[in-house]
């Protein structure tokens, strides 16, 4: 009788440890105030091969560069290279001058890509990155157990998520943006001055304007 009795303690004393550990599984455990959702940016290459003879691109693959430049909707945040064997100053150009109608500058050195180029021909890559923030939103962790103050798992996901979402260049996430080195007050005092130049609006003072009623002597 008291071995069973012992089993049946040692059963239940195990079930409550079971499921105050279960309990633990869904307790916050980030105790700082820094999101532990933090966006990730992934960058996908797009290529795209063009004949490039000694005198640059002809018409038609230019046609064709510029169709599939509108196609990939080329814009900022695009890194647009070139990998060319023949290193052709004027392909380079003709490709530059394409982007430019874009607003797209070529950057120097390209990615490693699959398959090899042709002889003769130029590989004209895009990167584009993306941002995201994996695993939210994140509802895993219960309010009425956080035993220890400690941040939701959750937290920072919309914040984080919305910036993803909205930043025109995902790769400012990275590096951010880096200074040209010129300075640009020059350009705001001459908006400064055209303001304190500007006479005021009330300088000539009210018009004053006479109305005469209809019918009146």
């Amino acid at each position: 009788m008291q071995l069973a009795r012992n089993r049946k303690f040692a059963g239940a004393l195990a079930l409550s440890l079971g499921l105050a550990l279960g309990a633990c599984g869904g307790m916050p455990t980030n105790p700082s105030l820094y999101s532990l959702k933090q966006p990730v940016v992934e960058r996908t290459n797009f290529t795209f091969d063009v004949q490039a003879g000694g005198g640059g691109l002809s018409i038609p693959e230019q046609q064709r560069l510029s169709a599939w430049f509108e196609a990939m909707e080329l814009g900022y945040g695009d890194r647009l290279s070139i990998e060319d064997p023949m290193m052709s100053a004027v392909t380079r150009e003709a490709i530059a001058k394409l982007a430019a109608r874009h607003g797209v500058l070529l950057s120097e050195g390209a990615p490693v890509t699959a398959g090899y180029i042709q002889p003769g021909s130029a590989r004209i890559v895009v990167t584009r990155s993306s941002a995201s923030v994996p695993g939210c939103p994140d509802w895993s962790a219960s309010s009425d157990m956080n035993y220890n103050n400690a941040t939701s798992p959750g937290y920072g996901c919309a914040t984080n998520s919305n910036l993803a979402a909205m930043v025109a260049n995902p790769e400012d996430l990275i590096t951010g943006q880096t200074g040209s080195g010129t300075t640009t007050v020059s350009t705001s005092n001459k908006a400064i001055g055209s303001y304190r130049e500007q006479a005021p609006t009330g300088e000539g003072g009210l018009t004053q304007n006479s109305t005469n009623s209809g019918g009146g002597n």
